[in-house]
């Protein structure tokens, strides 16, 4: 008898399940959106990502279905954009439409809509135009942007002597160089090389890049609804998050205490000019909230990015040294031994050029690219993508794509060079982005990994008593940002 009942019960489960299958699976028919995998109710199409394989996932969806697609994070649609040509339409042609942050639940909690990375609406108009006005300012102030870089790669130079050539993980280092440039513009100084406390901050941006690319936070953001109640390495980005928050809201306290506005001293001086400013506008988007989530914006995006870039570089660098004595001999040829390099020297030297953006290609450090989101019904290649649905413009797909580059998977400095050896423009080369959500540091970040670069190989060959192999040098593609492998080398003065 009591098999009877549990077959029957099970039975009811069973027919209960299809019912709901089904007419989740005609709701989801009658919609317009792109074509995509058949999701699953509450999971969406968690099941077509494989564990700690988001990017590869995504691209073999895409090698399926198409460059626009559908993908259910659980409940909820977000549209998949694939290659140069679809990027392209979505984020410049129809730029305005696709120009809204979209959601990332690893980190909404902190950031809530405010600071200019995760901001919408007149909110992240105002902020964009005011940190870019201002970091353009601070170019042609007393000490311009150039020379910060210039002075900050002179110091790495001195501090990597130091070391006298012994085996060295260059991650560090270059992280508190990297910073240094950024915090000299948010806080008015640089930190000395031994500032333990500003070394621990550093390793907490290290900690957090990597946290948002593991694959508890990747579960996070399709299933936020579960992955919020479950332990799990992901539960530490927010506390990591705050702990930083602390740091730059001390900051700001200093600059209250000894405020002169007069002779505003670096980013932070001048919001508080414009708070002051618009304290009267019941518009103004300028308060100490927004303050303190732009700074972090801005100090995070400036350390994280262009260290990560050029710890890729010097590991392909050692792996293909051919490359490396060829811009030994351009750098010794254009500026010498003697004479720091400058910006100026960036037109004479297309091959540095063409490797620089070589490196940033291949490296492709955030291969996700930040989602965006439509700020209205949108028609877009036939389909109908409603107001609020996430999009994810995969920069990866743009950076190796067969169709603009001819040998995508491999380092190539060629792509960025014509017949006759001089620098190649290319509209795929898409690392900061596109569009109105172009990363706003892109300036900045093009002049320090030049002159970082430049200043390093002026000064010294870059070896390692390890043989990395191709697989070693190739992205992880795992989720939010591509990391290099843990390496130790040595800088062998020239």
């Amino acid at each position: 008898m009591e098999l009877a009942v549990l077959g029957t019960l099970i039975l009811i489960l069973l027919i209960s399940c299809l019912l709901i299958y089904s007419t989740w699976d005609k709701m989801y028919r009658k919609t317009n959106l792109p074509p995509g995998p058949t999701p699953f109710p509450v999971i969406g199409n968690l099941l077509q990502i494989k564990r700690g394989e988001m990017v590869k996932s995504l691209m073999m969806i895409g090698a399926q279905y198409g460059p626009v697609y559908t993908l259910y994070f659980g409940p909820r649609p977000v549209v998949i954009l694939c290659g140069y040509q679809a990027i392209k339409e979505a984020l410049i042609d129809q730029g305005d439409e696709f120009s809204g942050r979209g959601k990332m639940f690893s980190v909404d909690k902190i950031f809530d809509g405010f600071g200019v990375v995760f901001s919408n609406g007149e909110r992240w108009k105002q902020l964009r135009r005011f940190s870019l006005t201002t970091l353009r300012n601070f170019g042609m102030g007393k000490r311009s942007i150039e020379e910060r870089i210039k002075e900050e790669a002179q110091c790495l130079v001195e501090k990597l002597k130091s070391y006298k050539q012994a085996p060295l993980d260059p991650r560090n280092i270059l992280t508190q160089a990297v910073s240094n440039v950024i915090c000299s513009v948010v806080f008015g100084e640089r930190f000395d090389y031994n500032d333990m406390k500003f070394l621990e901050l550093l390793n907490m941006f290290n900690e957090t890049f990597q946290l948002l690319s593991s694959t508890c936070a990747q579960l996070q953001e399709i299933i936020p609804m579960i992955m919020d109640h479950i332990p799990g390495p992901h539960q530490r980005i927010n506390p990591i998050i705050r702990t930083l928050l602390d740091f730059v809201s001390e900051r700001v306290k200093a600059n209250q205490q000894t405020f002169d506005p007069t002779s505003p001293r670096d980013y932070i001086d001048c919001f508080i000019i414009k708070m002051q400013q618009d304290n009267q506008n019941p518009n103004s988007e300028f308060n100490m909230k927004n303050l303190l989530m732009t700074v972090l914006n801005l100090f995070f995006a400036g350390t994280e990015t262009v260290s990560t870039t050029l710890r890729h570089g010097f590991l392909v660098l050692m792996k293909y040294p051919a490359i490396q004595e060829k811009l030994h001999k351009e750098i010794d040829h254009v500026i010498g031994p003697n004479r720091s390099p400058t910006i100026e020297d960036r037109s004479k030297m297309p091959y540095m050029d063409a490797v620089i953006h070589e490196i940033q290609r291949f490296s492709d450090v955030i291969p996700m690219n930040v989602p965006h989101t439509v700020i209205k019904d949108t028609k877009f290649r036939g389909y109908t993508i409603p107001k609020g649905t996430d999009v994810y413009p995969l920069l990866c797909s743009v950076l190796r794509d067969p169709t603009q580059f001819s040998t995508p998977d491999r380092f190539n400095p060629e792509h960025f060079l014509d017949d006759t050896g001089s620098f190649k423009k290319t509209d795929a080369f898409m690392p900061f982005s596109t569009g109105k959500r172009i990363c706003l540091g892109e300036g900045l970040a093009r002049m320090e990994l030049f002159l970082f670069l430049t200043t390093i190989l002026q000064s010294f060959k870059l070896t390692s008593m390890t043989q990395f192999t191709e697989s070693d040098i190739a992205p992880q593609m795992t989720g939010f940002a591509n990391f290099p492998i843990f390496y130790e080398m040595l800088f062998v003065p020239r």
